[in-house]
């Protein structure tokens, strides 16, 4: 699907989106741990510390960082792959699936709110 927005418009919905959130008592992530865990979530498993550092073109340590911060917000969880014990496999979790949800539910609801 696709719509057709100005700059302005565009740039009004994010802003609208960002104040929703700093709004809500949602948790309050940084850019980067928004990306991250949209990644995590929106593109299909397995994500690994590793994987996700060269879809975001960060370092690894950065992604490990963003993870402490979402891991104790229960956004996502770490558990060693078994198969491969170098390899740290990030699970999504109930509770940063209903945050991602919200989220989308969020910019739809900013979205109907524009001016045509």
């Amino acid at each position: 699907m696709s719509i057709a927005m100005r700059p302005s418009q565009a740039l009004r919905l994010w802003q609208q989106v960002m104040l929703s959130q700093v709004r809500d008592d949602a948790p309050d992530l940084t850019m980067r741990q928004t990306a991250i865990l949209f990644t995590i979530y929106l593109d299909p498993p397995p994500h690994t510390v590793r994987g996700l550092a060269a879809r975001l073109n960060v370092t690894k340590p950065v992604i490990t960082r963003a993870l402490d911060t979402m891991g104790a917000l229960k956004l996502v969880s770490r558990h060693r792959d078994e198969l491969d014990k170098r390899n740290v496999l990030i699970k999504r979790t109930v509770e940063g699936a209903l945050f991602v949800e919200r989220f989308g539910d969020g910019i739809i609801a900013r979205a109907h709110e524009l001016p045509i």
